[in-house]
């Protein structure tokens, strides 16, 4: 496995893994100064991409534009881990799971994203590639305050307002936590996934990002 360092303005923010050690530079595409990976934005390429990282890192912005751009079929874990409930609670990991195998069964190319560790392993032993957000944690804070209204969450803008400050809360221990969505759980599931990978390391990295 090779690792490739990218220079210029935003190769600072991105490390990529590549398994076989060769890159044939006619397939290389040039982004200002950005070297970007073969097949970048096309449908083949985007077969099966699975995007995840801290709450605010940008997991569903990226997700939106990549499946808008290849036409491919996307999926919010936000939809399927959560019960109608009041609290929340999140639903059996297993039925989760079962929906997410449907996805993946009903659907011949698509993009998974969210930040949960445990319902990621399905998806992630069938991806071809695995794209791991972490621009730190200022960055993500600053992209909560910013985020336009989500109804597949809250049930007004109002609701989503009520919740920030906790969830700015919540994003901030991410590198202190030991659950499922915390850093420690996203480097094992990065370091441990032997195909194509990719770590955006900065805003600037995930909006040249094509894919």
């Amino acid at each position: 496995m090779m690792t490739r360092e990218y220079g210029g303005s935003f190769g600072a923010g991105l490390r990529s893994l590549h398994p076989g050690g060769h890159v044939d530079l006619r397939d290389v595409l040039l982004l200002g100064d950005l070297r970007l990976l073969p097949c970048r934005g096309t449908r083949a390429c985007m077969a099966h991409l699975v995007i995840f990282g801290n709450s605010g890192s940008g997991k569903s912005t990226l997700a939106l534009r990549l499946a808008n751009a290849s036409r491919v079929a996307h999926l919010d874990l936000d939809t399927l881990a959560w019960a109608p409930a009041i609290p929340p609670r999140r639903r059996a990991v297993t039925e989760s799971a079962r929906e997410i195998s449907a996805f993946m069964a009903e659907n011949g190319h698509w993009i998974i994203e969210g930040c949960y560790g445990d319902l990621l392993a399905a998806p992630v032993g069938r991806c071809t590639r695995l794209v791991f957000l972490n621009p730190g944690t200022e960055a993500c804070v600053a992209n909560a305050r910013s985020r336009p209204w989500e109804p597949h969450k809250y049930a007004s803008t109002e609701a989503q307002d009520a919740n920030l400050e906790m969830l700015i809360g919540w994003i901030r221990d991410y590198e202190k936590r030991r659950d499922v969505f915390s850093l420690r759980a996203h480097r094992a599931l990065f370091f441990g996934f032997a195909g194509e990978k990719v770590e955006l390391t900065s805003r600037e990295a995930i909006i040249a990002f094509r894919g």
